[in-house]
């Protein structure tokens, strides 16, 4: 991250923020290594609140030369037209994720909208604020696609494909997820949508040890599986993502649809068209989602597959 560097990361978020997104935004997907020396920084557009953060430490001297950029930033006439308030910068490497509030009043949370829907974030806190900016559309699918359905959301976390699918009409759906204080948030954001809460149901479990009250509450018209690519002690997505792909058949209603998340830069789509092929034969593929254009990739399968799955007509339960 050199000054050159430094200097395009400064352009990519002027042009970003003229004008600034109605909505939250991934603004810069350094990640997706289409920027040489940026590779480990991205920009999130928190509708006032400007997140960046470090995926890697930087020498103390770009470190230096990145919050000065930053905070010349805040000068900018850009800035001032974007309302823009607050400006966080979030060390991912570090083992608490450490944030320091370059500007800005110090907020424990801050309420967002996408596709017209409120969510609650936690910020400087954890690792991770409480929403996932490069799934909305699959949040959007999920809306689209709910009316009518039951629905299973596994690996919940904060319940954001669980909101879509209550206000694009879902007749219920059951969250589970291991974080009590996760599906907790979850709960607050269906709170915040106004939404029936007798239509939502949420299991602090493991899943694993949980497959008999999954089921019970079925069979389902749609399930979402979205895990972490590992979980210490709970999951390693090369292990423990085909024991859940395997249980689909039972949980599924006659023509059922699965929405097979992988977010791991290392793994492509054929684990999922493979691990589906073999676990669950009475499946079949029907579309991958596309990705926001912001969260563009210099390999195609490096960012988040989102694969959609149906049964085959007439397929036995």
């Amino acid at each position: 991250m050199n000054s050159d560097a430094i200097a395009t990361l400064q352009q990519q978020l002027l042009a970003s923020l003229s004008p600034a997104p109605d909505e939250s935004r991934r603004l810069f997907h350094g990640r997706g290594r289409r920027w040489p020396g940026l590779e480990q920084i991205t920009v999130d557009w928190l509708q006032g609140l400007l997140l960046v953060s470090l995926f890697r430490e930087p020498e103390p001297a770009q470190l230096a030369g990145l919050k000065h950029m930053l905070m010349a930033l805040t000068q900018s006439p850009v800035w001032l037209d974007s309302q823009a308030h607050s400006l966080l910068l979030q060390h991912r490497y570090l083992p608490d994720s450490a944030t320091e509030w370059l500007l800005g009043e110090v907020r424990d949370a801050w309420l967002i909208s996408e596709h017209g829907l409120r969510y609650q974030l936690d910020l400087g806190k954890k690792q991770n604020s409480g929403l996932f900016l490069d799934m909305r559309y699959g949040r959007r699918w999920v809306q689209a696609q709910a009316r009518g359905k039951r629905v299973l959301n596994l690996f919940a976390y904060t319940c954001g494909f669980s909101v879509a699918a209550i206000a694009g009409g879902a007749e219920h759906v059951l969250n589970l997820d291991m974080a009590r204080a996760a599906l907790s948030r979850g709960r607050d954001n269906h709170r915040l949508n106004g939404h029936d809460l007798s239509r939502v149901s949420f299991l602090d479990h493991d899943l694993f040890k949980s497959w008999g009250k999954v089921r019970k509450c079925g069979p389902y018209d749609l399930v979402i599986i979205d895990p972490p690519s590992f979980q210490k002690g709970s999951f390693v997505l090369t292990q423990d993502y085909r024991k859940v792909l395997r249980r689909l058949p039972e949980l599924l209603g006659a023509e059922g649809v699965v929405l097979a998340c992988v977010n791991d830069p290392e793994v492509g789509p054929e684990f999922l068209l493979e691990g589906m092929a073999s676990e669950a034969p009475s499946l079949r593929f029907v579309q991958r989602l596309d990705n926001p254009p912001e969260f563009a990739d210099i390999q195609p399968d490096g960012g988040l597959k989102a694969l959609v799955f149906s049964r085959h007509t007439g397929s036995p339960l």
